[in-house]
């Protein structure tokens, strides 16, 4: 099959935390607990398995859904279902195989191969919010098992016009660093504390930026004045000593 053109999807990335330190039996007990989880969060928002396409990544699932989908529908599922069903599911599990996730919703053109591989900018960006500092942070200093991003297209569309259900003020905004530049992204919940400065590098704060050279009122030197007249120099001035003349 040729590539196909990039059309606009829904992307969904859930990724498990911790993944590799449980042994074979626990990792695969983990997989079905998230594939299961995810099949039924994505049902209850009204998204069948004719409206979206999977990644199996191991640890981690990539959904590409059809933008038919309300993404308000979408989100409130992620903020309630989605929590509500990792506790339920790891109220009956063992420590050692309780799950953790990290998700991101974001929005973006993808554009499918001939190997049947994902291809676009906006799939790049919303891995980097997946992986970013401040996502695993905040899932590992709260009490519960998620944490949820979404990123900067979500956030204009959605959640800043107070929808129902989508609580405005309970995302903070994030800045994930990457290689192409700086990608503004929106955390649920509080920021991590132990999060590193997300500012660009080198970035001035007011109070290291240097005020502005102001226009020479006239000529400041230090020595001997043979004739600097409405700041012109129509002699010559000395600056040190006897000798030194310029």
């Amino acid at each position: 099959m040729p590539q196909t053109p990039p059309l606009l999807h829904t992307l969904l990335l859930i990724d498990t935390e911790r993944f590799s330190d449980r042994d074979d039996v626990q990792q695969a007990l983990l997989r079905r607990m998230l594939f299961s989880l995810a099949d039924r969060v994505l049902l209850a928002a009204g998204v069948d398995q004719s409206m979206r396409l999977r990644a199996d990544r191991g640890d981690a699932v990539m959904e590409l859904i059809d933008p038919g989908v309300p993404l308000t529908t979408l989100l409130r599922a992620l903020l309630t279902d989605l929590p509500a069903e990792l506790r339920a599911v790891n109220r009956l599990a063992a420590r050692s195989a309780q799950l953790r996730l990290r998700t991101v919703l974001a929005t973006g053109y993808v554009a499918i191969d001939e190997y049947d591989g994902w291809v676009g900018t906006d799939l790049n960006e919303a891995c980097r919010l997946l992986d970013a500092d401040a996502l695993r942070a905040a899932l590992r200093e709260r009490d519960g098992d998620y944490a949820l991003c979404v990123s900067e297209s979500v956030h204009t569309g959605i959640v800043r016009h107070q929808h129902t259900g989508i609580p405005t003020e309970e995302f903070n905004r994030i800045t994930v660093l990457s290689k192409n530049g700086p990608l503004p992204a929106w955390l649920h919940g509080p920021l991590p504390a132990t999060a590193p400065d997300h500012r660009p590098p080198h970035a001035a704060t007011p109070s290291a930026v240097a005020p502005a050279p102001t226009a020479p009122s006239g000529i400041d030197f230090h020595g001997t004045n043979h004739g600097a007249i409405a700041n012109q120099i129509t002699g010559d001035i000395t600056f040190g000593g006897p000798g030194e003349r310029r």
